[in-house]
């Protein structure tokens, strides 16, 4: 097992190196089809010109899918520069899609967006790292803005990528939310990574209170 990185160089250097070693394809979290996003998202009803920001989103499918679905305002946001070239490539220029390199627990939001996605980035985070996402999750996010977050599940892998993973189910992630938020619904889904082996994951879908609820 690697050395998990606890500090922004050693984390960039780490998926950078990932992705660079890798075709997206063979990457154990890759999906062809981000289905469970696109249902949640398209659950919760936002209008198309609601701000996105994929968070560790590197080259998933989900930024040109929402596009093919009418959005209009959506960014990616990942520490490692290979990765958001390689979603350049396939997106091309387009008015629509963003594209930020940063390390997520040191980046400072300059906008708020109106659904903060996060498929498998959280998990990788302990201690004062969780913290860290959480202010800044809170800084990055609209009044009444929704959250689509996914983690392994307490039985899914306790590692990925050669790096120690925190495993949550629904209640441990809405938690972790903290007050201020509802949660609307919660999942679980079973993916198989490119080798075979499948990996049970938690998604929830929370609002700050006061929002309305999922469709």
């Amino acid at each position: 097992m690697a050395t998990r990185p606890t500090n922004e160089r050693d984390r960039a250097a780490h998926w950078s190196s990932v992705y660079e070693r890798n075709r997206p394809d063979t990457v154990s979290w890759y999906q062809r089809d981000p289905a469970m996003s696109l249902a949640l998202v398209e659950a919760l009803g936002l209008e198309p010109d609601t701000a996105v920001l994929d968070v560790g989103g590197g080259t998933s499918p989900l930024l040109p899918a929402l596009l093919d679905r009418g959005f209009v305002d959506v960014t990616v946001l990942d520490i490692a520069e290979a990765a958001l070239a390689q979603s350049r490539a396939v997106v091309g220029e387009d008015p629509r899609a963003r594209w930020i390199a940063a390390d997520l627990l040191t980046w400072v939001p300059p906008r708020r967006y109106g659904l903060w996605h996060d498929r498998a980035v959280l998990h990788f985070f302990t201690g004062d790292e969780v913290l860290a996402y959480r202010r800044i999750l809170d800084a990055a996010l609209s009044p009444g803005g929704a959250v689509v977050l996914a983690t392994f599940a307490p039985d899914g892998p306790e590692q990925c990528s050669g790096l120690p993973v925190t495993r949550y189910g629904p209640q441990a992630l809405a938690g972790l939310l903290g007050e201020g938020f509802e949660l609307a619904d919660a999942r679980v889904e079973d993916h198989t990574t490119p080798g075979g082996a499948v990996q049970r994951f938690t998604w929830i879908v929370a609002r700050r209170s006061g929002s309305a609820r999922m469709a």
